[in-house]
């Protein structure tokens, strides 16, 4: 098949493509059954979910798209206060701020198909320029806020929100989500914690689900916390009453956002 591709290519330009198998410009699939063979081109180039501002990222980074799917789950809006207290690299911050400056999520990448010698180069730049158009200015005061108590992941989140171009929209700290105070009287916290696949780590986790109980019930009454994650003993362990679980997916592990209201002035 590569052959045949090579054999069109040289019959029509009268000359042998030279390709870099490892980064090529553009891919050609090929599937193949008992009886037929389906040619796919892929006009995206590197996957849809990359953005094209993540520069670093810590050891599980989540993907893009995985962070935008679950903020729309918890049915936040611009304007209304959203906390990640475990923030890492600032995935789902992020996203939040690309949200709330209606930045298009993939200003800042380019496609496989502006390679493709059919590509109308003025048209797409029309297209773009309309996108930025209408990009908003970022608020006075942040209402998107992002913290972790590993300084690594501060630094991570800074870079990473500075090369989306949505720094501004989203104040970052150094903090203990043991301990660090609500933002705002109300809000949407959504984190994704560790899941702990040592047993080890399963161990500190079990201790470490009563202590964010708790913090959540003496700093954050009037808050709606979401919790996604593949440790499933979170809902039981984290003594609060869960009132929705939605079963979702992190590549090939079963996972679940977890939803819990922050009633003021109620005990969970």
């Amino acid at each position: 098949m590569k052959d045949a591709v090579c054999d069109r290519f040289r019959d029509d330009v009268k000359a042998r493509p030279s390709i870099d198998k490892r980064m090529p410009d553009v891919r050609v699939s090929v599937y193949l059954s008992e009886r037929e063979a389906t040619i796919y081109l892929d006009t995206s180039g590197e996957p849809l979910f990359k953005r094209g501002y993540r520069r670093d990222a810590d050891e599980a980074p989540m993907r893009e798209n995985l962070a935008a799917g679950l903020i729309a789950l918890t049915g936040w809006t611009p304007g209304t206060p959203f906390l990640d207290p475990m923030c890492g690299s600032g995935t789902i911050v992020a996203e939040a701020a690309l949200v709330a400056s209606d930045r298009a999520p993939g200003l800042s990448r380019t496609f496989a198909f502006q390679k493709l010698a059919w590509f109308e180069g003025p048209p797409w730049q029309r297209m773009k320029q309309a996108a930025r158009d209408r990009v908003k200015s970022a608020p006075p005061e942040p209402r998107i806020f992002a913290s972790d108590i590993a300084p690594g992941a501060v630094g991570m989140t800074q870079a990473n929100l500075r090369m989306a171009k949505v720094d501004g929209f989203v104040r970052v700290e150094r903090a203990d989500v043991l301990t660090r105070p609500a933002p705002a009287d109300h809000g949407i916290l959504l984190a994704n914690p560790p899941y702990g696949v040592r047993l080890a780590d399963q161990e500190q986790l079990a201790a470490f689900y009563p202590k964010l109980g708790d913090a959540l019930k003496q700093r954050f009454a009037g808050w709606t916390a979401f919790f996604f994650t593949g440790d499933l003993r979170l809902a039981k362990l984290v003594h609060l009453k869960v009132a929705r679980r939605t079963p979702l997916y992190n590549g090939a592990l079963e996972c679940r956002l977890f939803e819990l209201p922050m009633v003021t002035g109620k005990h969970q």
